[in-house]
């Protein structure tokens, strides 16, 4: 794939990213700015597990507005101020366990959030493109061998993934309520996990390992055996990319994708964990620990021959590679070393920028 076409076309361009100081948009951004593009953010005011997006300098980089999507008048007056061509959704509560924990606030942000930035979409005329980014765990999960395609059933297990079960199910109401003739190309994006620098929320696997790697500790798994699409997180960012364009430029094209890594990358927790220590160096180690949590799915993989034959994406790093630059990244981070231009150095490197 020849990203220079997609840095070409955000160039100049409109862009509105809700969640811009979560993990995933913080780095959505620094990629945005790297093209040239004009960045509205919409979220909430960054928490401490959010630093990358404060260290990365984007609030001096981009407009950035703090609201929540819970907000329909703030978040409305927003679009209608900004005036966004292309819309990435990536608002949302991120974690299972948290949906656990509190429920009735995961389905508010991640579905009256949907609800909310799908009516402001239909209440501006700019919009031309969206894409809302939602999970690889929307599906029924049978714990299948093979991956889920976008056709299986939606219906995820814990109240997380149910929630974006139910934001994909409110996407495609409004496509076919408002925009299907004349309204902007709208399309729903199904990533497995990513990892990468500057992620340091809880209960994730990559920041528990950097914790504990970092105070000289052992790290702890959970469930070692699961298995799961890992891949960077500028992987699922270059396919968003890719759909907004793609969409933008051709209507038909816009549906619901899954981006995953390729088949021999989808690996277990132990696996990715052991690849982890062994590039970190210094002793690094783990041991599995039972801890009676709630359920999680065992085995999770995605189908992404869409998004490949449609689109032509293709993943650009293996699970070795993507372990590699995360590392790197987490390694200065530790040492104190300028987190922008690791984080621009990486972005070029993937983007393969000239």
């Amino acid at each position: 794939m020849d990203y220079r076409n997609i840095q070409n076309f955000y160039a100049g361009k409109s862009v509105l990213v809700t969640g811009d100081t979560g993990f995933k948009g913080a780095w959505l951004c620094q990629i945005l700015t790297a093209f040239g593009a004009k960045i509205t953010g919409y979220a909430l005011a960054p928490t401490p597990e959010q630093r990358l997006w404060g260290m990365l300098s984007l609030p001096e980089k981009i407009q950035s507005v703090e609201g929540d999507v819970r907000n329909l008048e703030h978040m409305l007056h927003t679009f209608q101020q900004a005036k966004p061509e292309i819309v990435f959704h990536m608002a949302a509560q991120p974690l299972v366990r948290e949906g656990y924990q509190d429920p009735v606030n995961t389905y508010s942000i991640n579905v009256m959030g949907t609800v909310h930035m799908l009516e402001c979409v239909r209440q501006t005329d700019s919009v031309h493109s969206v894409v809302n980014i939602t999970t690889d765990k929307v599906y029924q999960n049978k714990e299948w061998v093979w991956g889920y395609r976008e056709e299986e059933r939606l219906d995820g297990y814990d109240p997380y993934s149910n929630s974006k079960s139910c934001s994909e199910l409110v996407t495609g109401s409004y496509v076919r309520s408002f925009f299907k003739t004349n309204g902007p190309a709208v399309s729903t994006a199904r990533s497995g996990n990513v990892i990468g620098g500057g992620d340091f929320a809880k209960d994730r696997i990559i920041p528990d390992c950097v914790r504990a790697v970092k105070n000289k500790q052992t790290v702890f798994l959970r469930n070692p055996h699961s298995i799961r699409p890992y891949q960077h997180v500028l992987e699922a960012l270059g396919a968003y990319l890719q759909i907004a364009k793609a969409q933008y430029d051709d209507k038909q094209v816009a549906g619901s994708y899954n981006v995953g890594p390729k088949e021999e990358d989808c690996i277990t927790t132990s696996c990715l964990t052991q690849l982890f220590c062994e590039t970190w160096g210094d002793g690094a180690k783990w041991k599995s620990k039972e801890d009676n949590g709630p359920h999680e799915s065992n085995f999770l993989r995605l189908d992404s021959s869409k998004i490949r034959e449609v689109l032509g994406w293709i993943p650009r790093w293996n699970i070795q590679t993507s372990v590699e630059k995360t590392v790197e990244w987490y390694r200065t981070f530790c040492e104190k070393g300028n987190i922008e231009e690791i984080t621009s150095r990486q972005i070029v490197n993937y983007f393969q920028m000239i």
